[in-house]
């Protein structure tokens, strides 16, 4: 059994957080990098919008197949030797995968990209909640989520920069040398773990158990339902906006196309301040209106002035990240007993909405173009806030 010390503010607290934030910068920046590029992926591999995009959904897959075998790993040698074990072997595999010859060869890399990426948000969570105190934890993990935006903005900016001048597969190169010097920094910073008890060997039936204890509390799977459909839904706009920008009425080059994810900031900004609202106003609350303030960009991004595009992608991506920074926080503090197993099954459904809906989003684009998209995103968000309201709303 873990004892609790008293231990968990202060300098180790504040490095803890900033470590963090460097994981989710070195995850998010090579996890979405292509993201920027896709057309240029599409045009020089000789493909589709909809199978460029697996470049996304591969690395997403293989993350969330990931999340729960690196929860027991985490559990066994520790959050931190997981976690950095985890960026070391993403950095690699990203480097390696901007220059393989073929589509399929690039997909395969990209997937095994996604299994080590997974370390970090399958475990940082717990890492979070097991060493500092609730209280700071809620407001931590919002910023922690605004790390991933800090990466994930890096990563797509810079490859699309990059690309502009040069080639898509210099682009993810100079992000993934970026990734390792945040991996290094989380390698210095991240402070040794005080709290936690390595767990002995166990066997797939007693890891069963673990998980069936979450998936019997209903909130907790109202959660992971949750991170489905919104996190499916936000892949979905930003796969496909690329392929609209660069399209009349617009036909903006690539470079001005990279700068719309600045809109990322955004999410930098809602994500922690959403933490500190739903500290002092309940999670399900602040939650709830996240959701509706994501729904509300959407339907903005379906004007026709760019202006008004990019408004809407701002307010959609603030909604989003303000949500997500409660509901992923919510789904490791909720659980007690099996704590990393529940924020590895809420990842597990975060990056399986990635995978499914972000590539299904697509079919929506080839078929209907951005009203397409759009109605399917929507559909997405207000199911979403549907499951909110009928399984989580009621528990905090």
């Amino acid at each position: 059994m873990r004892t609790r010390q008293s231990s968990g503010g202060g300098l180790t607290g504040a490095r803890l957080v900033v470590a963090l934030v460097c994981a989710a910068m070195t995850t998010f920046a090579q996890l979405y990098s292509p993201q920027g590029v896709l057309p240029q992926v599409a045009h020089d591999l000789d493909t589709t919008a909809d199978t460029a995009a697996l470049t996304i959904s591969a690395a997403t897959l293989g993350l969330a197949v990931a999340v729960i075998p690196w929860s027991f790993i985490g559990d066994r040698y520790g959050r931190r030797h997981a976690m950095l074990a985890s960026v070391v072997g993403a950095t690699v595999f990203g480097l390696v995968s901007a220059w393989l010859p073929s589509l399929w060869l690039v997909l395969l890399a990209r997937l095994l990209q996604g299994v080590f990426l997974a370390g970090v948000p399958a475990l940082a969570m717990a890492y979070l909640n097991e060493e500092v105190e609730s209280g700071v934890a809620v407001v931590a993990a919002g910023w922690f989520v605004g790390g991933t935006t800090i990466g994930g903005l890096t990563g797509r900016i810079v490859a699309t920069s990059v690309a502009q001048v040069s080639t898509w597969r210099v682009g993810l190169t100079v992000v993934s040398t970026i990734a390792a010097l945040a991996a290094l920094a989380f390698a210095l910073l991240a402070p040794v773990e005080r709290r936690f008890v390595p767990t002995a060997r166990a066997g797939w039936r007693h890891a069963a158990g673990k998980m069936a204890t979450n998936l019997r509390d209903g909130p907790l799977v109202g959660l992971y339902l949750i991170a489905f459909l919104l996190m499916g839904g936000f892949v979905a706009v930003y796969n496909y906006l690329s392929f609209r920008l660069v399209a009349p009425p617009y036909l903006l080059p690539g470079w001005l196309v990279g700068l719309a994810f600045l809109a990322y900031l955004a999410g930098t900004v809602s994500a922690p301040r959403a933490g500190v609202m739903a500290s002092r106003r309940g999670r399900s609350r602040v939650m709830g209106a996240m959701v509706l303030v994501m729904l509300l960009g959407l339907v903005m991004t379906l004007a026709g002035p760019l202006w008004l595009v990019l408004v809407g992608l701002v307010v959609f991506t603030a909604g989003f990240f303000g949500a997500h920074s409660v509901a992923s926080g919510w789904a490791g503090a909720r659980a007690v007993e099996a704590r990393s197993q529940s924020t590895a099954l809420y990842n597990l459904a975060y990056y399986g909405g990635s995978s499914v809906l972000g590539w299904a989003g697509g079919l929506a684009w080839e078929g209907a173009g951005w009203t397409g998209v759009v109605g399917f995103v929507g559909a997405s968000v207000l199911l979403a806030l549907l499951a909110q309201q009928a399984l989580v709303r009621r528990s905090g």
